[in-house]
């Protein structure tokens, strides 16, 4: 079989590959993000790159234009490379640089932790600073123990149970074949005096590692976010409970696709499974690597791994087929994982370190939802509130501490920038703000840099302007106006927010009416999704106390913009708290504490999973969302107060 040499530029990144291999899989080998929100199957036309040499076969697309193509434009995912070449990949092809929300949830809200030392006050218990107590997934004891003698001649194990016993309520506890092995020699040489590394796993005290001296000032564990798109690591000191440092990075399995059901059917292809569930491993491997190194540790220091992640995340973390995810009925693998070593999933850390995983409640409904609730502290409170997670999976929780109803709903990739002609994620260059001010489009980036593309948040702050001064109607198709520039091409026509020469890229950054279509699909099915779960609850809008809002749009996502277009329920402002990276923050906690991992399992099993592709009034809602707010304007009486619908 033919080799031919692909090199990528600006990078200069070269790399050699078989001949059939197209442009797209040359990338993703030689480390280069391109967008690809369809997994490669030529529909969503982001991997747009620029033959600058070289011999090639592509398949004509309607998503590359004929000016486009005279400049040398194909779709990586749809060319292959028939001698050696070079490649430009542009900006507005890129992943980039993104901004990712590692920040914890900053609301009063979030769970806390003590120490059963602490004097714990009257008014810690009230719901809105609820606490937990210290008992990490893995302690580290230091213990000295009596030498055995005739009076006291128990066996070495029993000698070690006896002794983590003292002052602790510890009814279980077992400890493998290894350590017994090497136990008797070990505590003769130590003059009986050890660490012992406690595990809890599936609710028994395991004796983990047994070391000489005195070694329990050194116990660390990892927090993970396995996001859809990114993921955040948090190294943590399980002794003094804090966070030392973060990392974050690009999930690498977007590279396959960026939703979760492309994902699950790339896993079904031949080693699919195995890639999608190595480069997941290798990320968060270095990510662990450079927390470590950073904080002067070294790998066996970290004794415990918690994360938290959707169902189809978990599964391909831990190399389950999730195939049965999106196959009547639904059901997944597993949704309460048992704790297990770190080592089995490929992670390295402690040989012997243990790995927990936020359990789930359904297919589209994981533990990152658990851990935010969690977090959010609705469920210690009699309020009945409202979760929200925007993203590329927009799940909703409703309830209280007595119960809770969950749904997902198929939001698409809009709120991450993905499925628009200007879209990009949250990064440096994004526009996160759009206004108009002195009857003129005004916009705002993430960093301030220069504009590469608009995110999530910029477009719907943009669809709420463009509504109030009548940009667009409230089916969402553009008006001409005296306030911004319009353009029109096959039939669409597109708001002009950016010149060419302003952006970053050398394009144009705009919004078009297909843009706008998707936008309102996205917005309409996160509302149907509130909707029906208020109505399968029997309650009204008005009864929400709370509503928290986790999720890559951050403190950037304007409320009353929301609002305007129908995203959000017509509530007052004062309602909404914006919580944060909530998966990251569950994590954070239940690896500090035994009881919230607990309280986790008890929050999944009182969740009842919604499931809105059988629900009978789910097409009739959505349909009647897809209009600005509303087909029915008397949902949003301060919008039809405000616009003078």
């Amino acid at each position: 079989m033919k080799e031919f040499k692909v090199r990528f530029l600006p990078e200069k990144r070269s790399i050699s590959v078989d001949s059939g291999t197209d442009i797209l899989t040359a990338a993703i080998k030689s480390g280069i993000h391109i967008y690809n929100s369809c997994g490669g199957e030529g529909v969503c036309g982001r991997c747009k790159v620029v033959i600058k040499k070289g011999k090639y076969i592509t398949e004509h697309s309607g998503r590359v234009s004929e000016k486009e193509r005279k400049k040398g434009y194909v779709l990586a995912c749809r060319t292959t490379p028939q001698s050696d070449m070079e490649i430009l990949v542009p900006e507005e092809s890129r992943l980039g640089d993104i901004e990712v929300l590692t920040e914890e949830a900053k609301a009063k809200r979030l769970a806390g932790l003590y120490t059963p030392a602490e004097k714990i006050e009257e008014e810690h218990y009230k719901a809105e600073a609820r606490l937990f107590r210290h008992g990490p997934l893995s302690t580290k004891l230091f213990l000295k123990l009596s030498p055995p003698s005739l009076d006291d001649n128990c066996g070495d194990v029993e000698r070690v149970f006896r002794e983590i016993r003292k002052g602790r309520n510890i009814p279980v506890m077992q400890m493998g074949l290894a350590n017994i092995k090497k136990l008797p020699r070990l505590l003769r040489e130590s003059s009986w005096a050890v660490t012992v590394t406690l595990g809890n796993r599936n609710g028994t005290a395991e004796v983990v590692l047994i070391e000489p001296g005195d070694h329990s000032g050194k116990n660390f564990g990892v927090a993970l976010d396995i996001g859809t798109t990114t993921i955040v690591a948090y190294l943590v000191d399980l002794k003094s409970q804090k966070v030392l440092a973060a990392r974050a990075s690009y999930n690498p399995q977007v590279d396959f696709g960026e939703d979760v059901i492309s994902r699950i059917v790339y896993a079904g292809e031949a080693a699919g499974l195995e890639k999608l569930h190595h480069v997941v491993i290798d990320t968060i491997n270095v990510l662990i690597y450079s927390l470590t190194k950073e904080q002067g540790l070294t790998l066996d220091d970290i004794t415990a791994i918690m994360c938290a992640g959707n169902t189809t995340m978990t599964h391909l973390l831990l190399k389950i087929n999730p195939a049965y995810i999106r196959k009547d009925p639904y059901v997944p693998a597993v949704n309460f994982m048992p704790v297990i070593r770190a080592g089995e999933a490929g992670i390295k850390v402690h040989p012997r370190g243990l790995l927990s995983c936020l359990p789930s409640i359904g297919s589209y409904v994981g533990g990152d939802i658990v851990g935010g609730v969690l977090a959010s502290g609705m469920d210690n409170t009699e309020a009945i509130s409202l979760f929200i997670d925007l993203g590329t999976n927009g799940e909703v929780v409703i309830g209280n501490k007595e119960y809770f109803i969950a749904c997902s709903t198929s939001a698409g990739p809009c709120f991450e920038g993905g499925g628009l002609s200007s879209g990009i994620r949250a990064m440096k260059g994004a526009i996160q703000k759009v206004s108009i001010k002195d009857n003129a489009l005004a916009v705002e980036t993430i960093g301030n840099a220069r504009p590469k593309g608009i995110c999530g948040s910029g477009v719907i702050d943009a669809l709420s302007a463009f509504l109030q001064y009548g940009i667009i109607d409230r089916a969402g198709k553009i008006k001409d106006n005296k306030i911004c520039r319009v353009k029109e091409a096959d039939g669409v026509k597109r708001v002009v927010l950016v010149d060419k020469k302003a952006s970053a890229t050398g394009r144009e950054i705009a919004i078009d009416e297909n843009d706008i279509k998707n936008v309102i699909n996205s917005k309409g099915a996160i509302y149907t999704g509130i909707d029906i779960l208020l109505k399968e609850s029997g309650y009204k809008r008005h009864d929400l106390k709370h509503v928290y809002i986790a999720g890559g749009l951050g403190t950037a996502l304007n409320i009353r913009s929301s609002i305007n277009i129908g995203l959000l329920p017509d509530l007052a402002e004062e309602k909404f708290e914006f919580l944060g990276n909530t998966s990251i923050a569950g994590a954070r906690t239940c690896i500090l504490s035994s009881e919230a991992t607990d309280k986790a399992w008890s929050i999944a099993e009182k969740m009842t999973y919604l499931d809105l592709s059988t629900n009978a009034s789910f097409m009739n809602n959505y349909s009647a969302a897809l209009f600005l707010p509303h087909t029915d304007i008397d949902l949003f009486p301060s919008v039809k107060k405000a616009l003078h619908f």
